[in-house]
């Protein structure tokens, strides 16, 4: 994979192809497919600094171009394009969205479509709500799976957005073709965040009947907890939103704490069944959970607790030994108190 400063020279010089590009002869249009082609293969980061670098870019190129180019390109009948996603003008930026209702070429241009939904300006925003879902209809269900794992990751920081504006896009990608694509995605990925991928695509329901399946098989020890967590919970956590929080008001002292929201599942599966599952799961990870909601429920499991109990007391993991002696120590003194 190429670093920055390589996918940078790439999007430089692809730019500049565009933007000289662009005459009579394709209706003003331009041509953009060597910048489409440089973003293709880009991994969805730092997009705010893409941006800017996009923008600065397009202002660089203008101003070092010809009189007659620098003419050209401010004709009336100049066709918009998908570099007017992140312009500095927000007239440009709301006129690309409302006039473009067909695909977006790849998932780069695509997350800055999306990312619109945070814009600075209002009627942007507004745009981008109205148009996403005939653009979505109209994307590669591969490129909005992409971009969804990276914007639910991210999405909590952003200011501008409602939370409303946030579950009518959720709404718009709860199909089956992209909850299958998201489920392979969380149970593949051998790095990054997709225990809180995971949480945060618990807000819509889209994967409830396959939690059982991602607790049993995702690659991520603590994406499988955190699956195990959710049925054992029957409930689905995420981070909403952060708030600052005074800590001192006298020394101004003050912590972003995170506020988390919750909605409940429609899952049924056994609880003794889900123990045993991930009581023998191959990381310590998972078994600590289950270790947990073993001492949560010691009353209710009869002799199955002191099974599953002694299982945890010699386990190799100090932390759910540790776990399975306390338990232990808890049904003896059960015992003696009869």
């Amino acid at each position: 994979m190429k670093n920055y400063q390589e996918i940078q020279n790439d999007i430089v010089l692809a730019i500049d192809e565009f933007i000289h590009s662009i005459d009579s002869s394709n209706d003003y249009k331009g041509d953009m497919s060597s910048l489409i082609q440089v973003t293709s293969n880009m991994p969805l980061v730092k997009l705010s600094y893409w941006e800017c670098l996009i923008r600065s870019e397009i202002d660089n190129n203008l101003h070092a171009t010809t009189r007659s180019i620098w003419a050209r390109l401010f004709e009336p009948n100049m066709k918009l394009n998908w570099l007017d996603v992140v312009s500095g003008d927000g007239y440009r930026r709301e006129k690309i969205l409302r006039q473009s209702s067909s695909g977006v070429p790849n998932a780069f241009f695509l997350a800055l479509v999306v990312r619109r939904l945070n814009d600075w300006v209002p009627q942007v925003r507004v745009a981008a709500k109205e148009m996403l879902p005939s653009l979505l209809k109209n994307t590669k269900p591969e490129y909005v799976t992409e971009v969804l794992c990276m914007l639910l990751i991210d999405w909590h920081s952003w200011g501008k957005i409602e939370e409303a504006d946030k579950q009518i896009f959720l709404d718009m990608i709860a199909t089956k073709e992209i909850a299958l694509l998201l489920k392979s995605h969380l149970m593949s990925s051998t790095s990054g965040p997709m225990p809180s991928l995971l949480s945060q695509i618990g807000r819509t329901d889209i994967l409830d009947h396959y939690l059982n399946e991602i607790a049993s098989n995702a690659v991520q020890p603590y994406v499988r907890a955190k699956a195990y967590r959710s049925l054992f919970e029957s409930r689905m956590t995420w981070i909403k939103s952060r708030e600052w929080q005074w800590i001192d008001e006298y020394y101004g002292e003050q912590k972003l704490i995170p506020i988390i929201a919750e909605r409940k599942i429609d899952v049924q599966t056994p609880f003794l069944e889900l123990l045993n599952r991930s009581a023998v799961d191959r990381s310590p990870i998972v078994r600590q959970v289950s270790a947990e909601f073993l001492i949560r429920n010691i009353e209710s499991l009869g002799t199955h607790a002191r099974n599953l109990a002694e299982k945890f007391a010699a386990d190799k993991s100090a932390n759910v030994a540790e776990q399975g002696r306390f338990v232990l120590i808890k049904l003896d003194e059960k015992a003696l108190n009869r």
